[in-house]
């Protein structure tokens, strides 16, 4: 394990992509593990402070595993950008878990690692046992599509962190009032990494082209067959308070659709919400505890509409 809290793992792909996945916690066999999933551009960095706290909890430790999809982070490039696929980057999930001895796993999503973890809900639904879905849902709102295609791959390169952290601050600050200099920066390295000598994204900016594709003055497909796969698990529902992705609308109803679904809502943040502040953190790690047990998500009679 490094100074840092966890290992750098590396599998490979059906196609022979490799695949990079941090570990927290490998040595936490006994427990139920979280998978975490992050957004189209994301990374396994994103999930660094939950993961610590999840497997340095003083109850209830449990190994992290943090994923980076292909064509993010550490892992490989895909020369076929059509390759940038959820349904692909799910198999990637899989391969991954299975190369890595997780059967079972509580699943933290964040807007592109919710529709992975639903998918896996549809190919693999035994392997849930409780899912985060961290600012999406079954509804898309197309406004948030639309800013984040204005963005992937477009920002100026910066000249060094700080300056990356103004880049940032100027395309987001108005959606997230509540987050400190610090998170500014873990956002900025989750972003930005030295290439040369230079900073450079830390995805592939062939991503935007799938983007691009999107008809977006038409009206999205809603996925709620894609989100009732999870009926049989627990699910914690996060939206950012400033969220353009997903409404405060589509949060109440999928509380009113799934038999066993919390939600949470995070203050001063918009989409999609870093999982970096103590209230969510304890939020995220009591509902995996209540889902270990069997306790997390369980309405009353009246609750559920019986």
């Amino acid at each position: 394990m490094s100074s840092e809290g966890f290992e750098s793992v590396f599998t490979t792909a059906s196609d022979g992509c490799r695949l990079h996945a941090r570990i927290y916690g490998a040595h936490l066999e006994d427990r139920l593990p979280a998978l975490c999933l992050a957004g189209l551009t994301r990374n396994s960095t994103d999930f660094h402070d939950l993961a610590l706290a999840l497997s340095g909890h003083k109850h209830r430790p449990r190994k992290v595993v943090s994923i980076d999809y292909r064509g993010r982070g550490l892992s490989g490039r895909d020369a076929d950008w059509r390759r940038y696929d959820p349904r692909i980057e799910c198999e990637d999930v899989l391969a991954q878990c299975t190369a890595l001895g997780i059967e079972e796993a509580a699943v933290v999503g964040t807007s592109r690692g919710g529709l992975v973890a639903m998918a896996i809900g549809a190919m693999r639904p035994a392997m849930l046992r409780a899912v985060v879905l961290n600012d999406i849902g079954p509804v898309i709102d197309s406004q948030g599509l639309i800013r984040i295609r204005g963005s992937v791959g477009k920002l100026p390169p910066p000249r060094s962190m700080h300056d990356a952290v103004a880049i940032l601050r100027s395309v987001s600050d108005a959606r997230f009032p509540g987050l400190s200099d610090e998170d500014w920066m873990a956002l900025a390295q989750g972003t930005f990494r030295d290439d040369g000598g230079r900073l450079a994204p830390t995805y592939d900016t062939a991503l935007m082209k799938g983007l691009a594709e999107l008809d977006l003055d038409a009206p999205l497909p809603q996925l709620w067959s894609l989100f009732a796969g999870l009926n049989h698990v627990p699910v914690l529902a996060i939206r950012g308070e400033n969220s353009d992705l997903l409404s405060d609308k589509t949060l109440a109803a999928m509380e009113a659709a799934h038999p066993a679904c919390e939600r949470w809502v995070v203050p001063g943040q918009g989409h999609a919400p870093l999982l970096r502040d103590a209230p969510t953190m304890n939020r995220i790690a009591s509902f995996i505890a209540h889902a270990e047990d069997g306790r997390a998500g369980v309405k009353t009679p009246a609750e559920a509409g019986a």
